[in-house]
């Protein structure tokens, strides 16, 4: 199975951008751009925000199953009073307040030394605007494709109660894995794809897809 990362304006090797005003929906512009690019229907893979993003992509058409890693949960309503403001913030925000790879026991508890690096060396400023965006409520309606929500065990950031509410239908899959660990625990990782893509072909079976 082929795969494309994409990487969302002012991210990565992204196009230059105005990240202080990049907001939610603009995240999605860009995945749902890549969908259209790519001709054929993709399962859209995201974590954390990234994972709202796929969600929001999603909910337009044009995939055939999501895949949301601890995603940010959308909400069911919308606070009109929520200040949205511009600006950029730094990891600082996540209770990351250095790079020093021997510090992250609480928010990496799972990674070796080695993973810890990778994680620190991908941290960079992120959208306060988008931030504020999703604490106003990102509204969904139901997805035209499957969902699967993976969660890890270790993830006190996101645990199953925050998806209490959520207003769309999804498989689930629990992992020992902490937020991090879900995208760089090689361990977590040697168990966790199979298991995706096992849950992606019983879907696509009973789609109809080949």
């Amino acid at each position: 199975m082929a795969s494309e990362a994409i990487d969302l304006r002012g991210h990565g090797g992204g196009a230059p951008s105005d990240l202080a005003h990049a907001a939610m929906a603009d995240y999605a512009d860009d995945a749902r751009r890549a969908i259209h690019r790519l001709g054929t229907p993709p399962v859209l893979v995201g974590w954390s925000m990234g994972g709202l993003v796929a969600l929001m992509a999603a909910v337009g058409g044009g995939a055939r199953a999501c895949v949301g890693l601890a995603p940010s949960t959308p909400a069911t309503t919308r606070d009109p009073a929520a200040p949205l403001r511009p600006g950029v913030f730094g990891p600082e925000a996540y209770g990351i307040v250095d790079r020093d790879p021997d510090h992250q026991d609480a928010m990496m508890p799972d990674l070796d030394r080695e993973e810890r690096l990778v994680a620190l060396s991908s941290l960079g400023p992120e959208s306060l605007l988008a931030r504020d965006d999703r604490q106003a409520g990102i509204v969904l309606g139901p997805l035209p494709c499957p969902l699967l929500i993976v969660l890890g065990a270790r993830d006190a950031q996101w645990p199953r109660s925050r998806y209490a509410d959520l207003p769309m239908a999804a498989d689930w899959l629990d992992v020992d894995a902490s937020h991090w660990g879900l995208v760089l625990s090689r361990r977590c990782l040697r168990e966790l794809v199979p298991a995706v893509l096992a849950w992606v072909a019983s879907r696509e079976r009973r789609q109809g897809f080949r």
